[in-house]
């Protein structure tokens, strides 16, 4: 082996960051290729959405991957549930290279790792991908009913993010009741369309943007009160909202975003909302108050969990409106300790992977 060579797998690992594991899949004859990121195991198995995605390179897909694996860990923790973080990505475009062969490929690679890694929907992929996936794998949540899973798992996630906006307004303004309150969200899509139901069911007025012009068709058929935004700028810097909620891919909140956010809540159920370290805290500094976002959106992956004990919706509803309790909790100690809740939830998280397994009984 050259330096040359050694140098760069110094590199690999070093850029793997603590995660226990990472795996490349391939296959010539379908065009799979796909990165699984095992962060953590403290606390069982992994489970972690496959998003499908077209990236700019291998690079990005990969820093991606270990971002998403690592919110996981620290999601599935504060969920309390007894699962670990993982993450995979699928390279490519859906809607021109995504096949059943690909998906079946896909499913051969998660079977590989022998239930280290539990598998579910994410940005690019869809319940009907789930059962695909699940011919040639054990290891899949979120496929349909028919299939004895649990469906579309923006049911649970959007109604996690109403309970973490909840959770904000009580915190900062002494009451839940988002009668009157307005609501800038941008993504309507799986997730952000429930969440406008929700919103608007709990009397909220909403301005939506959404880059898909049939996206944002569908909310109006629904609710043609609603006023659309005629951009993504113009959403963020409106000055009538209290809450700006990304609810589409992650890097929403840039320096050139939150330096014109308005708003005094920011919650949402994208991933990866900050845009880089360091955005916690001038949100915090601009006095915006900001729910992490693997702690509100943690409704879908509670939802898929529970299809590893035979889905029950009411069980798994039950364990989402916890989110609400958990939001309180993650803002008092942000409060308390005087650090945005970005660490604050981090810290907790962090916590809880370092104490392991709840011991029984």
């Amino acid at each position: 082996m050259t330096d040359r060579h050694f140098e760069q797998s110094t590199n690999l690992f070093d850029r793997m960051d603590g995660h226990e594991q990472v795996v490349l899949a391939s296959e010539a004859a379908s065009g799979l290729r796909a990165i699984i990121a095992i962060h953590s195991s403290a606390l069982g198995p992994a489970l972690g959405g496959t998003r499908f995605h077209e990236y700019p390179d291998d690079g990005a897909a990969l820093d991606d991957v270990l971002r998403l694996s690592r919110a996981m860990s620290y999601k599935n923790a504060l969920a309390g549930l007894p699962l670990g973080g993982g993450k995979a990505v699928i390279l490519g475009d859906p809607a021109t290279v995504k096949s059943e062969a690909l998906l079946e490929a896909y499913g051969r690679a998660v079977e590989r790792l022998g239930g280290r890694y539990y598998t579910a929907c994410d940005v690019g992929t869809y319940v009907a991908d789930m059962d695909v996936v699940g011919r040639t794998t054990r290891y899949v949540t979120g496929r349909s009913e028919a299939e004895g899973g649990s469906g579309d798992s923006s049911l649970l996630t959007a109604l996690g993010v109403l309970c973490g906006i909840r959770a904000c307004a009580q915190h900062l303004w002494g009451s839940d009741d988002l009668a009157g309150r307005r609501v800038a969200l941008s993504g309507v899509g799986k997730v952000g369309r429930r969440l406008v139901d929700h919103l608007r069911d709990a009397g909220a007025s909403v301005v939506i943007y959404d880059v898909s012009t049939e996206a944002i068709a569908a909310v109006i058929a629904s609710h043609p009160e609603i006023e659309v935004a005629s951009s993504e700028a113009e959403l963020v810097a409106r000055g009538d909202v209290d809450v700006y909620s990304p609810n589409a891919l992650g890097g929403a909140l840039s320096d050139a975003s939150v330096a014109s956010l308005t708003a005094t809540v920011v919650c949402g159920g994208a991933n990866n909302q900050l845009a880089h370290p360091g955005i916690e805290q001038r949100l915090a500094d601009q006095g915006i108050t900001y729910a992490p976002d693997y702690l509100v959106n943690a409704g879908g992956v509670i939802q898929v969990a529970d299809e590893l004990n035979g889905f029950n919706l009411e069980r798994a509803s039950s364990r989402a409106l916890g989110i609400y309790q958990t939001t309180l909790d993650v803002l008092r100690l942000a409060t308390d300790e005087g650090i945005p809740p970005a660490q604050a939830a981090d810290r907790l998280a962090e916590a809880i992977i370092t104490a392991g397994p709840a011991t029984p009984g």
